[in-house]
């Protein structure tokens, strides 16, 4: 079986894949999962999960989304289709983990959270600055910027992924927006000096 000519856009193509997939293309279901692994991973990330447990979720999200392929229909982008179940096994991730809490088998666990981070990679501080300034952000504000912002989802579609009106979704990004703007200011004001006293 071919992979059909694919439109030219970015999410039209992965809604191709996505249909050709579901046909039962090996071809278009590797291209759907190649193309959209790094958008689930980083979403599930920001919506809180650790290093781990975020390439689990990932994993899942998309074992989820092959085994339901067949219900596919076209009728949103394949992307907030998978960023919709994404989300959704992020929930059953907290569900069943505030149901089964860990006890950690070390006794200094942010030396070993600190051991567990790659270092010397470019941008590796400018990453962690954002993903302190995402936290500070209120969890609705943060999901609907991290959609918008970071992966390029439409509004609609991040609306859909959310389950929300779009209006919602604009207000949320503007407000987080302002208060990220706001975060940086005071910030730099602070400056280095001020941080090392």
């Amino acid at each position: 079986m071919t992979t059909p000519a694919l439109p030219t856009s970015r999410d039209a193509s992965l809604t191709a894949w996505a249909m050709a997939a579901r046909g039962g293309d090996p071809e278009a279901v590797d291209h759907f999962v190649r193309a959209l692994h790094r958008d689930v991973r980083r979403y599930v990330a920001y919506l809180g999960a650790d290093p781990q447990t975020a390439d689990d979720l990932a994993q899942d999200t998309f074992l989820r989304a092959l085994g339901s392929l067949h219900r596919f229909e076209g009728r949103s982008s394949a992307r907030a289709w998978l960023l919709a179940i994404a989300r959704r096994a992020v929930v059953d991730s907290f569900r069943s983990a505030a149901t089964r809490p860990r006890r950690a088998d070390f006794d200094d666990w942010q030396l070993a959270v600190e051991r567990a981070q790659p270092r010397g990679l470019p941008g590796f501080d400018d990453g962690i600055a954002l993903d302190d300034l995402l936290a500070g952000l209120p969890e609705e504000r943060r999901e609907a910027f991290v959609l918008t912002q970071l992966l390029g989802l439409p509004y609609a579609e991040a609306a859909l992924v959310s389950d929300c009106p779009v209006g919602t979704v604009r207000s949320r990004v503007a407000r987080a927006r302002t208060s990220l703007i706001a975060s940086l200011s005071a910030a730099e004001r602070c400056g280095p000096a001020d941080a090392a006293a």
